[in-house]
């Protein structure tokens, strides 16, 4: 399986259903990013370092994601309209095990 599908709300409310591909090292940021579900200049603002919190998503469904770094912790302390389920897309990378991974973009 080369691509998992992902539903994504976006900051006007509209969820997107969209397929990610698994085979190209991206991740949640660059694919709202490449669907453009955010206007321009709105999210990645750092090139994906965890250093803006532009990306910050809520995770609303039970799917098992990669641990929580440091620097995501750090700037997700700072950041503003912080839920428990914030993550930031820049830090969760698409794999297979992402399929069926639901989400909302934080406001900006």
């Amino acid at each position: 399986m080369n691509e998992v599908t992902i539903k994504i709300t976006d900051r006007d409310g509209v969820m997107h259903e969209v397929l990610a591909p698994t085979d190209m090292a991206m991740n949640i940021m660059e694919l709202v990013r490449a669907y453009e579900l955010a206007p321009e200049g709105t999210i990645g603002i750092c090139g994906g370092m965890a250093m803006c919190a532009s990306c910050q998503c809520y995770v609303l469904n039970e799917v098992e994601l990669p641990e929580m770094g440091p620097d995501e912790d750090a700037m997700l302390s700072e950041a503003f309209n912080v839920k428990p389920n914030s993550r930031l897309g820049c830090q969760i990378p698409i794999t297979n095990d992402l399929e069926g991974l639901e989400l909302e973009l934080a406001p900006e």
